[in-house]
């Protein structure tokens, strides 16, 4: 008997799979996601999946009438496929993560009468989600109060490392390992204040800006920790008292999980608008500030430095719940 995990295209996607199998102990996994997208990348190699399948399947959103056809033509031929690989690995269980990579997957559990556990990362549902949401035998979201299990599947590096906050000594800007565009003009408009309040500066350029963000930093004669790719985001997010960063499921998670007062910035343009309700989420508990990128104003985000982020802090660690990831895996290993 096996479980099987889908779902990706995103990073944002494939980190809960990542999560959740490092408590599945000596369990059968197998992984079926895409040829496009990052799957491959994440998973192709990974010793902890007896077998993985790479599907030639791409989304459904986003595209012409003719695109959308072919789209469902080959997810739904691939669902066909996916069966077989269902019963040959005798699976009990299909874990989705949402995202194009998983519809095969998951419709193939339901023609075959195998149990469907769904994860959403994020408030406003995926498209692929919500139209399988009536049909799954479990439906996990940390913004659902029917949900089964509230905890977020984060790593416990960031909860160890919380702390509460009630001045700024460091800020981080977080615009993920791509970079955004937004974020960093942010920052440094705000850099040679920050050096006259003695703030130190963090900086998550992306990779490809790093360079032309230090060289701003060095014009402007401001010391500044720069990078794109990090393995060490818990410990940056430890350092900081204050953060400006995209609100993307895991990283809004992962700030609040640490105890980081923190403005979100949306990006503009993910799918139904969610990195904005995610934000909402923590903002109507008055946990965290929100601004549109259309509405940034240097001046607002600096008094926002000034208001009380103790209670702001104390309130983000009563609000997240530990293990997400274990009692996902106790979960499936119970099916």
């Amino acid at each position: 008997m096996s479980i099987v995990m889908t779902g990706g295209g995103t990073g944002g996607h494939l980190v809960i799979i990542k999560a959740v199998k490092e408590y599945l102990g000596e369990e059968e996994l197998v992984y079926i996601g895409s040829t496009k997208g990052q799957d491959k990348q994440w998973f192709e190699d990974d010793s902890d999946f007896s077998k993985t399948y790479f599907l030639e399947t791409r989304g459904v959103v986003n595209q012409g009438l003719l695109g959308k056809f072919k789209s469902l033509f080959k997810i739904f031929s691939s669902a066909i496929e996916v069966r077989k690989i269902l019963k040959e690995h005798k699976a009990k269980v299909v874990f989705s993560v949402g995202g194009f990579s998983a519809a095969p997957a998951a419709i193939a559990a339901k023609l075959s009468g195998i149990p469907l556990v769904i994860h959403e990362q994020n408030a406003a549902l995926g498209s692929l989600n919500k139209l399988l949401k009536p049909y799954a035998t479990h439906f996990i979201s940390s913004y659902l109060e029917e949900s089964p299990i509230k905890a977020y599947p984060i790593k416990e590096t960031f909860f160890d490392k919380a702390r509460i906050r009630d001045k700024v000594n460091t800020i981080i800007f977080l615009g993920g390992s791509q970079g955004a565009k937004a974020i960093n003009t942010l920052a440094l408009e705000m850099a040679s204040e920050l050096r006259s309040r003695g703030i130190k500066i963090i900086h998550q350029a992306g990779v490809n800006n790093i360079d032309e963000v230090k060289k701003a930093y060095d014009d402007l004669g401001i010391e500044a920790e720069v990078f794109g790719f990090t393995t060490k985001l818990a410990d940056y997010m430890q350092e900081a008292d204050f953060a400006i960063a995209r609100s993307g499921a895991s990283t809004l998670w992962e700030l609040a999980a640490t105890a980081v007062p923190t403005l979100f910035i949306p990006y503009p343009y993910a799918a139904s608008d969610h990195q904005y309700y995610n934000a909402q989420f923590l903002v109507q508990k008055e946990l965290a500030w929100i601004m549109r990128e259309k509405e940034i104003d240097t001046e607002k985000v600096l008094a926002l430095l000034d208001e009380d982020l103790t209670q702001r802090s104390k309130g983000l660690v009563k609000i997240v719940e530990k293990e997400g990831s274990e009692k996902i895996a106790k979960l499936l290993t119970q099916m």
